[in-house]
């Protein structure tokens, strides 16, 4: 087993689940003990100015060993998992040589992983993968991404022959909730660019990203004894579901893909006089970024018509942009991202993201910031899976890019 393979085991033995609700930042204790782990992991490698801030970001350098002024890179990635699955007790299984067929990852409660929900298993065919055991998510997303980049800064530190320029290291808490990039600090991470090591996929590299917002629907109702509610009572869980069905029945997640952006309903909580729905939007072009938001806000307007000022509102909340427009006028870093993956025998697959990644806030904050592939599959649930060979390759394409710079 690889060292990066090791170094990842590790890592997804700590639950770093993240917590939308906590208010404080690292949002759980489990992120901080993996920091503390980490850093004292990056000191004992031998890198410079290793720090752990008082919000729980690490940031580490590897000292230039060349003589010419050339550009400082960056390589991030994020210490939680997300907050949808469990990331407590994870007990990862191996496949090697994978067949093509299904994978029971849990007899006693018939989970299996099978290539006919999951057809892209098949891409995997002869090789090793490492999957969960159905009860937890496995934390590929990002304990893949810190795996390889630690293992690649220790390559360097032990191989200085290699000849590089200035190299940063940072590592976030909280970017599954939306706040990874809230307190981490540009101007001394000091870097030109920088590339997070969190897509999915082997080849996947991504400079565009939806557009996002969150909504919070407030709805007020009128609650009443049923047996005398006649013309009295108003369930606001009723006005909910009108709220819900003006929405555009085709911009939702389960039926968009590529370049489609949705609205997407997340939570509902109600009860006859109050409920509040949760929605996430998303699109990759401002035009129709503005459009959905403008859609929940002229529902809002067309139910307190019908029913009265103040029983709807609707409190809008930008999350973070597409990133390409400043990946745009530096194109030069995603073109150094392909060769390295093209000599690292990888074929690139430029795509989108249909999500988000700290490196869209950060390339907003001046890092222009892309995203390169980790090597996992299935993000976020008990289907989650990451092949040996792809996490290996990423460390490959980290060296790559190192040695570009350098020239």
């Amino acid at each position: 087993m690889s060292q990066v393979i090791e170094r990842f085991l590790k890592y997804v033995k700590v639950n770093t689940k993240s917590d939308p609700t906590t208010g404080t930042t690292p949002s759980t204790k489990g992120q901080l003990e993996l920091a503390k782990l980490i850093v004292e992991e990056l000191k004992q490698i031998g890198l410079d100015e290793v720090v752990l801030s008082e919000y729980g970001y690490i940031y580490a350098t590897i000292p230039s060993n060349i003589d010419k002024q050339v550009p400082t890179i960056g390589f991030i990635a994020h210490m939680d998992s997300s907050p949808d699955m469990s990331g407590e007790n994870v007990n990862p299984k191996f496949v090697e040589n994978y067949d093509g067929g299904d994978i029971v990852l849990n007899a006693e409660n018939s989970i299996v992983l099978s290539p006919k929900e999951f057809p892209e298993l098949l891409e995997y065919k002869g090789k090793t993968l490492i999957t969960t055991d159905g009860t937890t998510l496995l934390g590929a997303d990002d304990k893949a991404g810190l795996a390889e980049i630690v293992t690649a800064a220790e390559y360097l530190i032990n191989h200085p022959e290699i000849k590089h320029g200035k190299i940063r290291i940072g590592f976030t808490p909280d970017e599954e909730i939306g706040e990874g990039a809230d307190h981490f600090d540009v101007e001394l991470f000091g870097a030109d660019l920088a590339y997070t090591m969190d897509g999915g996929a082997i080849g996947e590299l991504e400079y565009e990203n939806f557009n996002a917002a969150g909504a919070k629907v407030t709805i007020k109702g009128r609650n009443v004894h049923p047996g005398s509610a006649k013309n009295k009572m108003i369930n606001s869980m009723l006005i909910a579901n009108e709220f819900i069905n003006l929405l555009p029945s085709e911009e939702v997640p389960e039926k968009t893909e590529g370049y489609e952006g949705f609205i997407h309903l997340t939570d509902v909580k109600g009860e006859v006089e109050e409920t509040h729905l949760g929605f996430i939007i998303r699109d990759f072009f401002n035009d129709g970024y503005e459009a959905k938001k403008n859609k929940l806000k002229q529902i809002e307007k067309c139910l307190n018509d019908k029913y009265g000022a103040g029983t709807v509102n609707v409190e809008l909340k930008d999350q973070y942009r597409n990133m390409k427009e400043k990946i745009e006028p530096v194109m030069y870093i995603v073109e150094n991202a392909i060769k390295a993956m093209e000599t690292a025998g990888v074929k690139p697959l430029v795509r989108p993201i249909r999500g988000g990644t700290d490196g869209a806030r950060l390339s907003f904050m001046g890092l222009p910031t892309p995203n390169i592939f980790a090597g996992g599959e299935n993000f976020h649930g008990k289907y989650e899976y990451a092949a040996v060979e792809s996490i290996e390759k990423a460390v490959e394409v980290i060296l790559n890019l190192v040695d570009i710079y350098s020239k």
